[in-house]
């Protein structure tokens, strides 16, 4: 038969207050005893004391006669001295008494000065509470029969016990109350429960009391309902998982402990194909095709491994990233994404670093040379002049290399920096000509434009003026002595104006230089951008910065001889 919660709840008030109420009964019958036994004790210490005081005035145990007359009846003094001998006894006075040092009262109150004990007295076979007192160097003991009277006397009162008999009685009535009543919630709550299980959804549930454990029951309801709702926003982000792997740019698949597939998208098994060579969607192939090896060695059983690895795998011109990572039950993830591009990226930058390093080691030599010489030799102040103004003129150049690189690096990596403006063309020309009046006086190169003077563009000022003084500078450079530059405006549409930068000089007579004048520091032939100056960025600044304003531009060789630039900007609506 299968006990209920509330009958179990019953039992065990019922045994915590048994024992309690048992452990209330005991104590207080034990103190009650002591009590009663302390006031004979205190009564026969009043005895002892009066024949004490007796004594003390006469030194004559036989005058103890006449204070037993004012003494009960029945009770018995005795005097021993310290040795123990028997000098005085009212009850037995015929025959002498055994020596009563080992009594149990006369040597504990040889030690305490007062003790008490009950026994049976050896000498006439009766019981008696005795007390001894220990006072100028002997023992008066006083004995009280202990016979039916003093055990009455020491009986506890039955009061407090039919007291505590009524309070258990009515406690365990309303513990039965209340574990009844908590008995009706937790059958409430099981049948809401198995109603669920048979169901599967949330049953009606009968009226509950208004307590802790109806708001947990309730609190049971509520939670469920937001669990089932919880599961179905789960399926839905589920879905949607599925829907942004599948459009991820990488290949992922998900594998069980066993290695069993879980999941995996349409790009894994695209690049799987790459890789392996083979017709099949299986994705088990990674785990025996040899491009695969570093990863099937990872997840080998009893290896020694990390949660994560990462390799690489190139395969027909293409470069992979493979990574693999462990979950807490074993299972794993495997990625696989085409860096192709990325690792274009990086040889590019590795090149540019290379490139850097090597313009910037020139003019550092060169000032280093320059300062050197001036630091270690008595030179003459022309000699010494001179050095010094190389040395600025590297300064300069070095400076110039810096800029750009910051220009072209601020463009490409932060362009959100650059305000957009309406920009007039023909007034920032004008501007360009008088800010490089000195160089282009000195080459005899004349700059003309042909456009209409409100020609605008949607633009930021900077970088406009960037495009319009790098080809210019590279027309002072390479254009030759007295070349003339000229800026047209040769068609425009809806989006853009598109402009015309040529100039009269020699041009490029090998084509397949045109194709790479904007990659940055490269140079038709060793040593040119060095002999004429320049940081051999500047065409790679208008290529950048006519991107940055979502224009095209291109270069060739004019029909008369020199360069052409064709590019478009914005038109300012």
């Amino acid at each position: 038969m299968k006990i209920s919660y509330g009958h179990k709840l019953f039992c065990s008030f019922l045994v915590i207050f048994a024992l309690f109420t048992v452990g209330v009964a005991w104590f207080e019958q034990a103190r009650e005893r002591e009590y009663k036994i302390g006031a004979l004790e205190e009564r026969l210490d009043a005895y002892a004391g009066a024949a004490q005081a007796l004594l003390t005035r006469r030194d004559d145990p036989r005058a103890l006669d006449s204070l037993l007359m004012l003494f009960p009846p029945d009770i018995r003094l005795t005097l021993v001295d310290s040795a123990g001998r028997v000098t005085y006894d009212n009850i037995v006075r015929e025959s002498p008494l055994e020596n009563h040092a080992a009594r149990p009262e006369i040597a504990a109150a040889r030690i305490k000065g007062k003790a008490s004990d009950v026994r049976v007295s050896s000498s006439n076979n009766r019981e008696y509470l005795y007390r001894a007192r220990f006072a100028d160097g002997r023992f008066i003991r006083v004995a009280l029969p202990h016979d039916i009277r003093v055990r009455d006397f020491l009986q506890p009162d039955n009061l407090f016990l039919y007291y505590i008999a009524l309070l258990f009685v009515v406690v365990m009535a309303l513990a039965n109350y209340i574990s009844r009543r908590f008995g009706r919630s937790i059958r409430q709550l099981r049948d809401f429960t198995n109603a669920v299980d048979r169901e599967g959804e949330t049953p009606p549930i009968a009226p509950l009391p208004r307590d802790e454990l109806g708001e947990i029951v309730t609190k049971i309801a509520e939670n469920y309902h937001r669990l089932e709702e919880s599961k179905r926003e789960i399926a839905l982000e589920r879905e949607k998982l599925l829907q942004h792997v599948h459009g991820l740019e990488e290949g992922v698949c998900f594998f069980s402990a066993d290695r069993s597939v879980e999941f995996c998208n349409s790009l894994f098994i695209q690049y799987l194909k790459t890789i392996t060579d083979e017709a099949g969607q299986d994705p088990s192939l990674l785990f025996t095709d040899r491009a695969f090896a570093p990863v099937a060695a990872f997840l080998a059983p009893g290896a020694d491994r990390d949660a994560y690895f990462e390799t690489r795998v190139n395969k027909h011109g293409k470069s992979f990233a493979l990574r693999v990572n462990l979950f807490d039950d074993r299972s794993f993830e495997i990625i696989i994404n085409d860096i192709t591009n990325q690792e274009k990226t990086r040889l590019l930058k590795q090149e540019m670093t290379g490139n850097i390093t090597h313009e910037l080691r020139t003019p550092v030599t060169a000032i280093r040379g320059c300062l050197e010489t001036v630091l270690s030799r008595a030179l003459d102040p022309d000699k010494e002049r001179h050095f010094i103004r190389s040395a600025y003129h590297q300064v300069l150049a070095l400076s110039e290399l810096i800029q750009d690189m910051s220009l072209i690096t601020k463009i490409e990596e932060a362009p959100q920096t650059f305000h957009l403006e309406s920009v007039n063309i023909p007034a920032l020309l004008a501007d360009l000509c008088s800010d490089l009046e000195l160089p282009l006086q000195e080459k005899g190169v004349r700059v003309t434009w042909n456009m209409p003077e409100d020609t605008r563009v949607k633009g930021n000022r900077n970088l406009v003026y960037s495009i319009f003084r790098n080809l210019t500078d590279n027309a002072i450079r390479y254009a030759g002595n007295n070349a003339l530059v000229q800026v047209n405006l040769y068609r425009e549409d809806k989006r853009f104006y598109h402009f015309s930068y040529s100039d009269t000089g020699a041009g490029i007579p090998d084509e397949h230089h045109l194709n790479r004048l904007f990659e940055r520091f490269y140079r038709i032939n060793e040593g040119r951008t060095r002999d004429t100056g320049g940081s051999g960025l500047g065409l790679s600044i208008v290529k950048n910065a006519v991107a940055f304003h979502k224009g095209t531009i291109i270069v060739k060789n004019r029909a008369g001889g020199g360069l052409e630039f064709l590019f478009n900007l914005p038109r300012d609506a």
